[in-house]
């Protein structure tokens, strides 16, 4: 049984009317900052990839570790940064994030060989993992219940449109000054970041020195490694023969999952669980998380698939498909604190019923795109979009967490953020594999390579529109969590 050592409150500190410290205000505007950083990192070498292989001289079956790594890190991370926030404590959890960041882009900008650049982006993905969590716990820890929406409206801004508006910053950098300017332009932010918090941020949250469990350790590698491997290359065996099957990930990723899961059920006993699984017992945290997800599988869907249908089937440049996306993702951040303020107002249900519904519609309005298709469309589609998935992020992710009493935040962001990346390899895997099928088909048949690129797309937009069916129902049953129990004493 863990031993306490309280550095600080282990709730919020302010009461009905008052506003939050100054000294929190200050840590949870950082942390909103460089989580936007680190976020917006983890798209942005999708368009940069087309000049990487041509540096390097390397195959697009290779360039795309530079992604499918990325991922691969988060995914194994992810599960422990529970146990790491409740043992180093929100200041040391920041330095060790921002430190890991800084490091892995200092090393990609100069990086003379490819090998040490997909090291150094693990290296980034190693921080960006930890910096979601501790965001998310801080803000439970710190904000009373009766404010939370507004600045989870801030979180889900970072949440939501960071990795949307990668692809446009990346395609302007690229194309003015070249893929190495990607990580120049985002060091200096992450250097003062980082200074910052290490003169700034205290913790603000319980400190609890448990021993780490090294088979849960890697339990959880194998099962999210695999799980996530499996979905990325998903797309890439619809195109041609791998040498490993992805089913062989997938089945590991699978087994192990269950292992990892009894681990923790057998260690939450002692309150020694990497990842506490008593999460999914709180109100409202499974169904939030439920909505969350599927609508996760329909955003990094969007992000993979509507520029290749933009690039290749509608035959614009690169900067130009980013730019089409970025009213929407401005949208986004816009609407992220309203959406906040409202939902302190009314509760989860009436904002996203509407906001789940609004993303079915542009999936059906993108599933209508084909060579000819008006830009004008594509605007309006990534507007319905990002209105609907505004509307959805901040409702589900604060009613999820609002259920957790203070000891299990690290424990619930931890498990958000992992279910996020399993839904993006899967809104991912999915867009492309259909894409690909339909392609295939519609080539053998006679059709151009735009022709058949946009039918690719018509096909996996339209299954995306039917998935979105369940996440509608799912959200008639959210509802806004109460405020959390103290945690029983020790």
């Amino acid at each position: 049984m863990s031993v306490r050592t309280t550095e600080a409150p282990p709730g919020p500190t302010t009461t009905d009317g008052d506003r939050l410290p100054r000294e929190h205000v200050r840590v949870i505007a950082l942390l909103l900052v460089s989580a936007f950083v680190v976020i917006l990192n983890e798209t942005t070498m999708g368009v940069a990839l087309p000049a990487v292989m041509e540096e390097f001289d390397i195959p697009e079956s290779s360039g795309q570790w530079l992604t499918t790594g990325f991922l691969l890190t988060m995914a194994v991370v992810i599960p422990s940064t529970g146990w790491l926030l409740q043992r180093l404590g929100t200041r040391g959890a920041f330095i060790l994030a921002m430190s890991l960041f800084t490091t892995g882009t200092f090393l990609a900008a100069i990086a003379p060989v490819f090998g040490l650049l997909v090291a150094a982006r693990v290296v980034q993905a190693s921080g960006t993992a930890i910096m979601m969590p501790l965001l998310m716990t801080t803000v439970m820890s710190t904000v009373p219940p009766h404010r939370r929406g507004r600045v989870m409206g801030n979180v889900s801004l970072v949440i939501a449109v960071a990795p949307a508006l990668g692809p446009t910053v990346s395609g302007g950098v690229v194309t003015a000054l070249g893929w190495r300017e990607v990580f120049w332009v985002v060091l200096p932010i992450a250097a003062v970041s980082l200074l910052l918090g290490s003169l700034l941020v205290r913790d603000v949250a319980d400190r609890a020195p448990t021993r780490l469990d090294p088979l849960s350790l890697l339990l959880a590698a194998v099962a999210f490694g695999g799980l996530v491997y499996g979905l990325s290359t998903l797309g890439e065996a619809a195109q041609h023969d791998l040498p490993v099957s992805p089913a062989v990930p997938l089945v590991a990723g699978a087994v192990f999952l269950g292992l990892f899961v009894w681990r923790q059920l057998v260690l939450q006993r002692t309150d020694s669980a990497l990842l506490d699984l008593r999460v999914f017992r709180a109100p409202g945290f499974s169904v939030g998380l439920s909505v969350m997800a599927v609508s996760m599988i329909a955003m990094f869907g969007m992000i993979i698939g509507l520029p290749l249908v933009l690039q290749r089937g509608m035959g614009l440049d690169a900067l130009t498909a980013g730019l089409l996306m970025l009213p929407g993702g401005l949208l986004m951040g816009l609407l992220g604190p309203v959406v906040g303020r409202l939902y302190d107002r009314v509760g989860p249900r009436p904002l996203a019923i509407p906001g789940v519904a609004a993303v079915g519609v542009a999936m059906l309005l993108f599933a209508s795109l084909s060579p000819t298709s008006p830009l004008w469309l594509v605007v309006v589609g990534h507007l319905v979009l990002s209105l609907g998935l505004a509307f959805i992020f901040t409702p589900t992710f604060t009613s999820a967490l609002g259920g957790l009493r203070p000891g299990l935040y690290s424990h619930g962001s931890a498990a958000i953020t992992t279910v996020q990346q399993l839904a993006g390899a899967a809104g991912t895997a999915m867009f492309v594999a259909l894409l690909t099928l339909r392609k295939v088909t519609l080539v053998d048949a006679g059709a151009t390579q735009a022709e058949a690129t946009a039918g690719g797309a018509q096909l996996a937009f339209t299954v995306a529109a039917v998935v979105i069916v369940g996440a509608l129902v799912l959200a008639t049953r959210l509802r806004k969590s109460e405020a959390p129990q103290p945690a029983p004493a020790h």
